[in-house]
């Protein structure tokens, strides 16, 4: 395991002891992945252009308006979850929406995610169904990582 996912695995431990196995090695990889800004900000419109902002994405994940399928809707809702996940945690200060917004639309883009219980994404589905229960609590498990790295001011 690389240096930076046990880390962060040691980190989640400490702070969601007890946590589901396939939550928390789903967290440090979002965490891992985010330390790449250009997967903090991946997902691109069907013109190609960035998507910054949840505002952006929500069209995006939805079939009626720009989703051109069912996989690209859990895609991008799978990406939205991350997205809050990783900035209600780790930096909720560089949030554009409040706190209790942003949690409210990280639980529902997760709990979507999460209805797509068939195969391939079935044995997947339960995991994001206790991202989407338990959002609050993996947020502030973030924010003791942000303590512990001094980015906490």
């Amino acid at each position: 395991m690389p240096a930076l996912s046990q880390f962060f695995t040691e980190v989640v431990r400490r702070e969601l002891p007890g946590a589901d196995p396939e939550v928390e090695a789903y967290i440090v990889d979002v965490l891992v992945r985010f330390m790449r800004t250009d997967h903090i900000f991946g997902l691109r419109d069907s013109n190609g252009h960035r998507l910054m902002s949840v505002s952006e994405m929500i069209p995006e994940g939805d079939v009626a308006l720009n989703a051109p399928s069912f996989d690209r809707e859990r895609v991008v809702h799978r990406h939205i979850g991350d997205f809050l996940l990783f900035w209600s945690g780790v930096f909720p200060e560089f949030l554009s929406e409040p706190i209790p917004a942003a949690t409210k639309q990280g639980k529902e883009s997760y709990h979507l995610v999460s209805m797509f219980d068939m195969p391939p994404h079935d044995h997947e589905a339960p995991t994001f169904r206790k991202l989407s229960q338990d959002f609050e609590d993996y947020t502030i498990a973030l924010r003791g990582l942000r303590r512990e790295l001094g980015w906490a001011s």
